[in-house]
């Protein structure tokens, strides 16, 4: 038990490790994305995690999601999510609630934990806007993924900051809300440079969410990867 993460410190120093586990991230959404998210900063040696989801598995999750198989079909994301990161680190701090995040409930939330780095992996644009209103707000670190539906290829997938990026609806939907807010701020996120596949796209009549897309097992993966990824790096100080 005390060697499964040498690897990990053979690649990054032992200095960069004890940083991760010191660290506490946030990942709000433990979806496609934000799973994938969740397990590579786990199997990383982050010390500790705070994971926000409402959702419980269903059947059309199983072809993207970390957590989704037919043998967990109604269960809650978040409780298989702590269940699996404690068979990888029985040490790991880990904590789920199952809430559904508002402008009225963050300010609270986030004054009373001391986040180190925040994912957000939010496929809605109220609470993904609101989320990263109130980090950018109070400084904290954040990374954001855009939209990684209706896409397929994972050579496409950037870094970029949200003002720069192209050829993604949930990206312009996210400025557009800003620009009336007359919020301008810098804000990392990942996102794709493909050209969204708008016959995979249905129109849908949900709260926050006006279309659903389809999507591809590997993906929502790499996306994740992309956000574990920068995190790791920023706070084992691999700039």
């Amino acid at each position: 038990m005390n060697n499964w993460n040498e690897r990990t410190s053979l690649l990054v120093g032992d200095a960069s490790l004890q940083a991760l586990q010191q660290a506490h991230v946030l990942i709000v959404g433990v979806g496609g994305v934000g799973g994938y998210a969740a397990e590579m900063l786990c199997r990383a040696g982050i010390g500790q995690l705070t994971l926000i989801d409402t959702d419980m598995v269903t059947d059309s999750n199983i072809n993207r999601q970390i957590y989704a198989l037919h043998s967990t079909i109604g269960e809650r994301k978040v409780d298989l999510a702590i269940q699996r990161c404690l068979d990888i680190n029985p040490a790991i701090k880990i904590e789920g609630i199952a809430t559904f995040i508002t402008e009225e409930t963050l300010p609270d939330f986030l004054a009373q934990h001391a986040f180190d780095f925040i994912v957000d992996a939010i496929d809605t644009l109220s609470p993904k806007c609101a989320l990263i209103y109130e980090a950018l707000t109070r400084k904290i670190p954040i990374i954001s993924s855009m939209g990684s539906g209706a896409k397929k290829d994972i050579t496409q997938v950037r870094f970029g900051d949200l003002w720069e990026t192209y050829h993604c609806g949930l990206s312009r939907a996210v400025r557009k809300r800003f620009k009336r807010m007359k919020f301008r701020r810098k804000l990392p996120v990942v996102f794709s440079t493909e050209k969204a596949d708008i016959d995979s796209i249905l129109l849908v009549s949900e709260k926050n969410k006006k279309s659903t897309a389809g999507t591809i097992s590997y993906m929502p993966a790499i996306f994740g990867c992309y956000l574990a990824e920068y995190v790791i790096r920023k706070l084992s100080q691999h700039d």
